[in-house]
């Protein structure tokens, strides 16, 4: 491990322009259980109404049954309560002043990485803190989902409110999607992917793209996943312990 360390903090010594790609493991240790995962709230088992998470948490569930969806958005906000960024999240803020572009792109929906201080975030699924009506330009941004109603409505037009978030079966944002392709289009020198299952493909391609273009790439997982065999260095260990490590040594790869 001492090895794979030295040798990011030698690809870290190199690069002026970094990506950080995050999923729920980054979050985990920050006590946010996932939904599938092991120890998740849907490990092996179907919601209470019977159907998969990933049906309750549809576009095509919300538009037919709005507070079914609800019911299982506050199922999940109730457990995430209370949580907040651990030391990963502010390590990866920390690094957007030590290089000349850096970016976090996260399929999380939490928000941690803003509330830890990043600024170049693309949070392409959105954030649960994010309110907004289905019909009018109502917008809402809450701590958390203590005071809403099981199916809350629009306080101007009555209409059903959701999260800003990306349901299952949905388009991602455009307006992301923009920024994402641009910030891709002028690549980066040093791709990490952290705690990420790697299953979406505009998640696996920064670290694909940056193979091809022979640019290092670091994945950050304690388990092992498709990426894990294509990246030059795999940290089999925790976000918080190897972004702890990296920010330890940062007078060795870039100095302020």
């Amino acid at each position: 491990m001492e090895k794979a360390l030295e040798r990011v903090i030698e690809h870290l010594s190199r690069a002026r322009s970094v990506l950080f790609v995050t999923g729920a493991g980054i979050s985990a240790e920050s006590g946010v259980p996932t939904y599938r995962g092991i120890g998740g709230l849907y490990d092996g088992k179907t919601t209470e109404g019977g159907v998969p998470i990933e049906v309750a948490l549809s576009g095509s569930m919300f538009r037919r049954r709005p507070e079914l969806t609800w019911k299982h958005l506050h199922e999940i906000e109730r457990a995430c309560r209370g949580a907040k960024f651990n030391r990963a999240h502010e390590v990866l803020a920390l690094m957007e002043g030590r290089f000349d572009r850096c970016w976090v792109l996260t399929q999380n929906v939490d928000g941690f990485h803003k509330a830890a201080g990043s600024r170049n975030v693309i949070d392409i699924h959105g954030d649960v803190h994010d309110l907004r009506c289905t019909r009018c330009e109502f917008t809402e941004r809450v701590r958390d989902y203590v005071h809403l109603a099981p199916c809350p409505s629009c306080p101007q037009c009555g209409s059903v409110v959701r999260p800003e978030v990306v349901l299952f079966e949905e388009l991602l944002p455009p307006e992301k999607v923009a920024v994402m392709e641009r910030e891709f289009a002028l690549g980066f020198d040093l791709v990490f992917s952290i705690g990420t299952s790697s299953l979406f493909p505009y998640i696996t391609a920064p670290v694909v793209e940056a193979v091809a273009r022979q640019r290092p790439t670091v994945e950050i997982n304690p388990g092992q996943t498709q990426l894990s065999r294509v990246v030059d260095v795999h940290l089999q260990m925790g976000a918080v312990a190897a972004c702890e490590a990296l920010w330890a040594a940062r007078d060795r790869w870039k100095r302020g």
